[in-house]
C-alpha cells in the first residue's frame, strides 16, 4: 500500500555559477584560451570586448552594422547559420590563405620498407617482413613475440608460417640501418650493433664478451665479477665500458623527425616581476580575451518584453533560447572573472609566504609549505587551492615553474630551526655531486653526513629522498 510522507532535507547544490567557476579553476592559460573559443563557437551571445569598442565604430563596414538591428523573424530564419556568422568580422587574415603542402620526409618506418625493396624475397618472406616491421615500435624494437606475429599471419593472411622462417626474415631485417633495428630485448640490441664493428680489435671484442656473457653484472654494474671472469684489469675494462657507451640503446630515435614530434611548450599562468625590490604579480592574460554579451541579443529580448502580446509561438521559443544563451554568457563572464581573482589571490597568499624565496632565487630560502597553510592565509578551501596550483606555472625572474614545485613537507633541525625538505635534498643532491665516483656515498654515509649538519633523518628517509630526486644507488653510481 502506497503511502505519502511528508520529509524535510537539507541538500546543498552547486549553482551553474559556481560549477563553471570550479571546472575555469583547474584549466591552465593555454587551455582556458581553447575554452573561451569553444564557448563562443557554441553561445553566439558572447563577443570580444575589443569588437565594440569606441575605437572601432568608424571601421565597422555598412552591411554589419544593419546586422545589428537583427529583429525575432531574423533569428528564425537564420537559425541554420553558424554561431561565428552571427558575429561581427566573421572573417580572418587566414580566410584567403590557401594551405600550403610541405614535405614532412620519410618517416622511419618508410626508411625500414625501402630497405626491404633492396632485398631479394620470396612473396612469403615478404609478407612476414611487412608484419614484422608493422610490429617494430618508435624506438626500434620488436615487442610482440614471434609467435604471436605468426599467429597474427594465419589469421589474417591464411597463410602458415614456421618459426624457423619468421626468425630468417627476423635476421634480414636486423641486418637493416640503423643498426640494432628489429631488436627483442636491450641485451639483442647492443650485440647487433657491437657486430658491425671490428671484431679483431681487442676492445671491440671485450665489449662484445661483456654484453654478450656478462651483462647482467654489466647491468647491476658488479665490476669485480665483469674483472674475475674475463681476467682483465681496470684499464681494459674501462677503453671496452667506452666502447659500451658509444652505441643507441634507442636506434629508432636516431631516425625519428623532429618536425613528426609534438613540442609541449609551457606558457606561464602568473608573471612575477621586482620593481623596487617589491614583488610584483599579473595574470598572464595574453591571449585571453574580454568577453561581453552581445547588445544585438539584449536587445531583441528587451523589444520581445515591451510586446509580448504579439508574437506567435515560433519567436517566444526563440525568445527562451536567446534568454537561455544570454543567461550562459553571463556565468560564464562572471565565472572567468571569479577565476582570475581566486588565481590571483592564491598566489599572492604563497608570494607573501615564501616572499625571500621570489625575492632571492635562492632555493634554500623555501620555507615549508602545504595546502593548509595557504587555505588558512586565503579562507579558500583546501580542495581549492589544490586546484589553483595544479597544472599551474609562474614566471620569475630566476626561471618558470610550477606551483606545486613550492609547496613540501618540512622538518626540525637539532637547534629547533623548521626547514623545507627541499633543502634537504638539495643538501643531499651536493654531496652525491662532489662524492667520489670510484668510492660513492651509501644511504648509511649520507645519513651520517646530513646528521653532521644537524639534520637529523634516518636512513630509510635518505633513501626515499634520493629516489624522489631520481638518483640510482650507490652501487649503480660506481665508476671505473
Amino acid at each position: 500500500m502506497l503511502k505519502q510522507t511528508l520529509q524535510q532535507k537539507l541538500l546543498q547544490k552547486l549553482s551553474p555559477l559556481q560549477i563553471q567557476v570550479i571546472k575555469l579553476l583547474e584549466i591552465p592559460t593555454m587551455q582556458l584560451e581553447q575554452r573561451i573559443k569553444q564557448e563562443m563557437e557554441e553561445n553566439p551571445v558572447l563577443e570580444f570586448e575589443q569588437l565594440s569598442s569606441d575605437n572601432d565604430e568608424s571601421d565597422v563596414p555598412e552591411e554589419s552594422v544593419e546586422k545589428d538591428e537583427l529583429s525575432i523573424d531574423d533569428y528564425l530564419q537564420n537559425d541554420d547559420i553558424p554561431a561565428y556568422k552571427l558575429q561581427e568580422r566573421n572573417y580572418s587574415k587566414d580566410d584567403k590563405h590557401e594551405d600550403i603542402p610541405f614535405s614532412n620526409g620519410t618517416s622511419f618506418y618508410e626508411h625500414l620498407e625501402s630497405q626491404l625493396g633492396l632485398r631479394v624475397l620470396n612473396e612469403n618472406q615478404l609478407i612476414i617482413a611487412e608484419y614484422i616491421i608493422g610490429n617494430i615500435d618508435e624506438d626500434g624494437y620488436l615487442r610482440r613475440e614471434v609467435d604471436e606475429i605468426i599467429d597474427d599471419i594465419a589469421f589474417s593472411q591464411g597463410l602458415e608460417v614456421d618459426e624457423k622462417d619468421a626468425l630468417e626474415v627476423l635476421e634480414i631485417i636486423q641486418d637493416f640501418d640503423p643498426a640494432g633495428i628489429g631488436a627483442r630485448d636491450l641485451q639483442e640490441c647492443l650485440l647487433l650493433q657491437i657486430r658491425r664493428k671490428d671484431i679483431n680489435d681487442p676492445i671491440v671484442e671485450r665489449a662484445h664478451n661483456i654484453i654478450k656473457y656478462n651483462f647482467e653484472e654489466f647491468t647491476k654494474k658488479h665490476f669485480d665479477k665483469i674483472l674475475k671472469r674475463l681476467h682483465i684489469d681496470e684499464s681494459d675494462l674501462k677503453e671496452a665500458m667506452e666502447e659500451i657507451l658509444k652505441l643507441n640503446p634507442k636506434p629508432g630515435s636516431s631516425y625519428s623527425n623532429p618536425l613528426s614530434k609534438t613540442v609541449q611548450h609551457i606558457i606561464p599562468d602568473f608573471i612575477l616581476e621586482i620593481e623596487e625590490e617589491r614583488l610584483k604579480l599579473s595574470l598572464n592574460s595574453r591571449n585571453i580575451p574580454e568577453l561581453r554579451i552581445s547588445n544585438t541579443y539584449s536587445d531583441m529580448l528587451e523589444n520581445y518584453s515591451s510586446n509580448k502580446k504579439n508574437h506567435t509561438k515560433d519567436q517566444k521559443e526563440a525568445v527562451m533560447f536567446v534568454k537561455q544563451k544570454l543567461d550562459s554568457a553571463k556565468w560564464f563572464i562572471d565565472a572567468i572573472k571569479q577565476r582570475q581573482n581566486t588565481l590571483l589571490l592564491v598566489m599572492n597568499a604563497i608570494l607573501e609566504y615564501q616572499e625571500e624565496y621570489f625575492l632571492e632565487g635562492d632555493e634554500t630560502k623555501l620555507k615549508p609549505m602545504i595546502l593548509k597553510d595557504i587555505a588558512e592565509k586565503t579562507n579558500l578551501d583546501i580542495s581549492t587551492i589544490s586546484r589553483v596550483s595544479n597544472s599551474k606555472y609562474i614566471q620569475t625572474h630566476f626561471g618558470i615553474f610550477p606551483l606545486k614545485y613550492f609547496f613540501s613537507e618540512g622538518m626540525q633541525t637539532d637547534s629547533g630551526e623548521e626547514v623545507s625538505t627541499r633543502e634537504i635534498k638539495k643538501i643531499l643532491e651536493e654531496c652525491i655531486e662532489n662524492e667520489d665516483k670510484r668510492k660513492p656515498l651509501t644511504d648509511d654515509q649520507l645519513a651520517v653526513i646530513l646528521k653532521e649538519k644537524s639534520y637529523n633523518i634516518a636512513r630509510r628517509t635518505v633513501a626515499k629522498y634520493r629516489e624522489q630526486l631520481n638518483i640510482p644507488v650507490a652501487r649503480l653510481r660506481k665508476e671505473i
